[in-house]
């Protein structure tokens, strides 16, 4: 396959461009704001999450499981807008990239890859406006495939009508770069703004 275009650049978004979007930190975060055990919510949340992240559940079920089988002194609205809370922009690399993007566009396409369930995914995209710097996203809420799963690779690569040397992927989790590069896409391990920075300004 061929494109017009130069490069497609894939991009994980929790711990490149924004925080992850209810990893552990927030979680024991969590536990501690209100009040309940981390280790018995935790435990149901590695059961559950990766059905949540594929798209089988919403949010309400995935929430039922974990924590509202029991009657709480909280609220499941307040335990969803602390949970959103959590997600902030990382320094630098959002704002620079749309930026970069607007400058180098004609050349390159953006898409995201990444593991999100459906409310948090929707919710991230809208809050940061992470439309003004990805071209389409493949999410593992609406693909029904989660990384380091090769099919969702496969799949970001053929919605971008791309071959596999025609591809950069970044992401901060190296068991992901790793699943990546086995695809024979050019992938590297984000450990900071002016390292992936240096990178993506090699590419012009």
């Amino acid at each position: 396959m061929h494109s017009s275009f130069q490069k497609i650049l894939f991009f994980d978004i929790g711990g490149v461009l924004l925080s992850n979007g209810w990893g552990h930190e927030s979680r024991q975060a969590a536990a501690t704001h209100f009040g309940f055990d981390y280790t018995e919510m935790n435990y149901l949340h590695e059961f559950i999450f990766n059905v949540y992240e594929i798209g089988n559940i919403n949010l309400d079920e995935y929430l039922d499981t974990v924590l509202f089988y029991r009657t709480r002194s909280f609220s499941k609205k307040e335990f969803i807008d602390f949970m959103y809370a959590q997600s902030v922009q990382l320094p630098n690399m959002l704002d620079w990239l749309v930026e970069w993007r607007a400058a180098h566009g004609d050349r390159f396409r953006f898409i995201s890859i990444n593991n999100e369930g459906r409310e948090l995914n929707e919710f991230r995209i809208k809050k940061f406006r992470l439309h003004n710097c990805f071209d389409a996203f493949v999410s593992s809420c609406e693909v029904g495939m989660r990384k380091p799963d090769p099919g969702i690779f496969r799949l970001a690569m053929g919605i971008a009508q791309a071959s596999s040397t025609q591809c950069i992927y970044f992401d901060d989790r190296i068991i992901l770069v790793d699943a990546a590069l086995r695809l024979g896409i050019e992938s590297y391990q984000h450990k900071d703004f002016e390292t992936t920075k240096s990178i993506l300004e090699g590419l012009v």
